[in-house]
């Protein structure tokens, strides 16, 4: 078995970062997490996709 097998996919997310964020802005992440059933890192892309939003005014 190949170390790269896995799912196949259309957007791959081959960076990785780290952060320290407040506890206010854990629980904010938390609760949108899972009043919309997504992961974290769903959620933070769908916040970085509105920064790209602003950033295009």
């Amino acid at each position: 078995m190949s170390p790269r097998t896995g799912r196949p996919t259309d957007n791959p997310r081959p960076n990785k970062i780290s952060i320290r964020i407040s506890d206010k802005d854990k629980q904010t992440l938390d609760t949108y997490c899972e009043q919309n059933d997504v992961n974290k890192t769903e959620a933070i892309s769908r916040g970085i996709q509105k920064l790209e939003v602003e950033i295009k005014k």
